[in-house]
């Protein structure tokens, strides 16, 4: 997989096992090979289960309780593995907790922040999102765009049924989170962030190692159609929430989130493997 444009440069092994700690995923594989970001599946399904549930709590819900009203066992059963693989499930997951956090302080930015965090766990929706933060407002998806950025990351190994598959549901996720809008024709849509999805998306660069302004300029950061200085406003009202830390002088930025990380994941975003 050739994402590492994406994910901040190539890195050692040492440095990917410690991101797959955090939550991170790479490699050539992803859940957008037979589902989507699955918005409102998650939502009920975190409405089902409170913060501190674990990953058996969640299994349980879907599989036993049928909490998403899936028709089958089997249709269960995969759509807890996707949602597990997509999000993490568990508080053990740096990422997801972060996010789970975050998520029931947020109720309108919900669909960003699962796409933000889709996007730190499969490469497959990850390299599409350079073509979709390249749109401008109103204009049309082409299905070429997403092909090629997928055909450029993942060569042959998709054939080409697969390939149409993860276009269509990577097309999918990005109208769930509000990137696009229609449904055979899709245009292309501002999003608007809020303070809660803004700090998150800040807070996976800061794990992935880049700093100061390079914080605002990341794929997650971009993908919020926001410009450097409207997030760092909406930095320093996460700021005032408790959420981060913001120090900036002579328009350099320092910026933490002693919060939110316990010491050891501070010490893998530090690099301290």
């Amino acid at each position: 997989m050739k994402d590492v444009q994406i994910t901040g440069g190539a890195r050692s092994d040492d440095e990917i096992v410690a991101l797959e700690r955090l939550g991170f995923r790479f490699g050539d594989k992803g859940a957008h090979t037979s589902r989507t970001i699955m918005v409102d599946e998650l939502t009920s399904l975190l409405k089902e289960c409170p913060a501190p549930s674990v990953r058996a709590d969640y299994t349980t819900a879907v599989v036993e309780r049928n909490c998403l009203a899936k028709h089958t066992a089997a249709t269960r059963q995969l759509t807890i593995q996707r949602l597990g693989e997509l999000y993490g499930l568990d508080p053990s997951v740096p990422l997801f907790r972060t996010m789970r956090r975050l998520w029931d302080m947020d109720e309108k930015g919900r669909p960003l922040l699962a796409l933000l965090l889709a996007m730190a766990r499969d490469p497959l929706l990850r390299v599409t999102a350079p073509p979709i933060i390249a749109m401008q407002p109103g204009q049309e998806l082409g299905r070429q765009q997403i092909t090629d950025a997928l055909r450029l990351n993942v060569g042959e190994r998709l054939n080409e049924d697969s390939l149409d598959k993860v276009v269509r549901n990577t097309a999918s996720s990005w109208t769930q989170s509000g990137h696009l809008s229609g449904r055979s024709r899709k245009n292309r849509m501002k999003v608007h962030p809020t303070l809660f999805v803004a700090s998150y998306a800040i807070l996976l660069g800061y794990l992935l190692g880049r700093r100061g302004s390079d914080l605002f300029d990341t794929i997650w950061a971009r993908s919020l159609d926001s410009t450097p200085d409207e997030l760092v406003f909406l930095a320093m009202d996460a700021k005032r929430y408790g959420l981060m830390d913001i120090k900036q002088s002579g328009g350099m930025f320092e910026i933490s989130f002693d919060n939110a990380l316990t010491s050891a994941e501070r010490k893998v975003a530090y690099g301290s493997y």
